[in-house]
């Protein structure tokens, strides 16, 4: 039987395209420092594009589902072989999937040229046939612990189709319920993705420190019970995100996420960025659900734009940029620890985070911020273009 390594060595084409985390990621690096970069010349009147989508549905669109999409792509492509015990997308099949995926991002900045329903199809096509390839391998392999993970895929995918409606139909889309839904999706993945796999890394970073204070395992009762309270809370803010009941229990979601992380011994992991970092993205999962709860009660104090950037900019940013990293690190055959590079990196993308939540409350000097906040962020994933493009498009160091 072929294996995945096997699989990959019988490919003659470029190393891109030997794995879906090295395109995708590669990808998603350069879009998160692009459109960051149009945004702020959007903001400054320097730049405009020939989009359908007013500036802000521009902006919230393609750091959710465009960004977004090509990391959970690049991941799940990347971890259901494992996963199902089955052969990897490789060559030309995952070109053309990463190929749809720039389309969607071509159509949607030139969106005015083009009928409205063919930028959707566009837009559309890559999560689409990602849904599909990994209903296959879920199906076939017999991997039933995986399809809640296939169902928040295909939750993010409507919602973004969701959004296109919404926009079409003149909404203000990037606060409505599509945006949310999908934000909703990205956060639940977080949530059961990263329960599983920050205890893990963590386990296995102390264990060969011989360190005795390990994380409590995975997915115990109280894990499955701020799942679900976090299930809830998404449900009823997704709904009616001012109510003050979808407050409330977004404020639980927060605590009993934040008692979830502090279970997992991150405070003994602050000499290695590359796993501390884990646990400060999901964090600002915990501090996302919190922020959004006080929005509800105090708006005057915080606005729910301002909050949902902790979950937009901090749970998902940092996260992902703190998976990408460690996968790009592992599959390459780097040593597992972060360097000068990649500790700065981190940490420019919670300067972004933190520039951001502190414009919502002080609004006298949002525009610096902003500023502030958009350049953080272009430094931290320009960076990692920078220091990770070079291990993606070359084959796998061996020894």
């Amino acid at each position: 039987m072929t294996t995945s390594s096997e699989q990959m060595r019988t490919w003659n084409g470029p190393a891109l395209l030997t794995f879906g985390f090295r395109p995708f990621f590669l990808g998603a690096g350069l879009w998160a420092a692009s459109a960051m970069t149009l945004w702020l010349l959007m903001l400054s009147g320097a730049a405009e594009l020939p989009t359908r989508f007013d500036p802000v549905t521009w902006h919230a669109h393609e750091f959710l589902f465009g960004y977004l999409g090509a990391v959970i792509a690049g991941f799940l492509l990347t971890a259901v072989p494992n996963w199902t015990g089955r052969l990897p997308v490789v060559g030309w099949p995952l070109g053309i999937l990463f190929l749809l995926w720039v389309i969607g991002r071509i159509a949607i900045a030139v969106a005015i040229y083009l009928p409205v329903w063919s930028v959707a199809l566009a837009d559309l096509a890559m999560p689409v046939v990602l849904v599909g390839v990994l209903t296959r391998e879920i199906v076939t392999g017999k991997n039933w612990r995986n399809l809640i993970v296939l169902g928040m895929l295909i939750t993010f995918t409507l919602a973004n189709a969701t959004f296109h409606w919404q926009a079409a139909t003149g909404a203000f889309a990037a606060g409505d319920l599509g945006l949310r839904a999908g934000l909703g999706a990205g956060i639940m993945m977080i949530a059961v993705i990263g329960g599983r796999i920050i205890p893990s890394f963590t386990r296995n970073w102390l264990v060969k420190r011989r360190e005795t204070r390990l994380p409590t395992p995975p997915m115990q009762r109280f894990d499955r019970a701020a799942l679900l309270i976090l299930l809830v809370a998404l449900l009823f803010w997704v709904v009616s995100p001012e109510n003050l009941i979808s407050g409330a229990i977004l404020i639980a979601a927060g605590v009993t996420h934040a008692i979830r992380l502090v279970r997992w011994a991150g405070r003994h992991t602050l000499s290695e960025p590359l796993v501390w970092v884990l646990h400060a993205g999901y964090a600002f999962l915990a501090l996302g659900a919190l922020a959004l709860g006080f929005s509800t009660f105090w708006p005057g104090l915080l606005t729910q734009a301002a909050a949902q950037h902790v979950w937009m900019a901090g749970a998902i940013g940092l996260m992902t940029l703190a998976v990408m990293t460690r996968a790009t690190l592992g599959h390459t055959g780097q040593t597992l620890t972060a360097g000068t590079g990649t500790r700065t990196i981190y940490l420019g993308l919670i300067g972004a985070v933190l520039a951001r939540l502190i414009a919502g409350l002080a609004p006298g000097a949002a525009g610096a911020l902003y500023a502030i906040s958009g350049l953080c962020w272009i430094a931290a994933f320009g960076g990692f273009a920078i220091l990770y493009g070079p291990l993606l498009v070359r084959p796998r160091m061996t020894t």
